[in-house]
């Protein structure tokens, strides 16, 4: 019998759902790119519009430097898009799925998601 693979972490894997450990291991890398509240920020202003890197260290008070760091870590996802247009650098989201899945997050801090049975409820009130 073959080893049963492990997690990153070292423990051993599950292996009677493989479609979805697939898709936990592909989502994961992703998660933690967005899981970081700068670049969090980052992906809402550009979920707004594209923007270049001076226009968003303005409007987060972040340095040039931070940011550019934070987008180089989104564009290794795949999150970012970036177009030279001249001397500048356009930033942009991938896609317009991205924005949207951050806007049905940002709906648990306001209470505004519903059940399915019962719309005016907050999913994760417990009720």
């Amino acid at each position: 019998m073959p080893p049963r693979p492990r997690s990153r972490a070292g423990a051993a894997m599950p292996t009677d759902h493989p479609r979805e450990r697939g898709q936990a291991l592909a989502l994961a890398p992703i998660l933690r790119a967005i899981a970081d509240e700068n670049r969090l920020l980052l992906i809402m202003l550009l979920g707004q519009r594209t923007r270049t890197v001076k226009e968003l260290q303005e409007a987060t008070g972040l340095s040039q430097p931070l940011v550019s760091h934070h987008l180089t870590n989104l564009r290794k996802q795949s999150l970012v898009t970036v177009t030279q247009s001249g001397r500048t650098h356009q930033y942009s989201l991938c896609c317009d799925t991205l924005a949207e899945s951050v806007r049905l997050l940002l709906d648990l801090t306001t209470g505004e998601v519903a059940h399915a049975s019962e719309p005016t409820e907050n999913a994760c009130d417990g009720g």
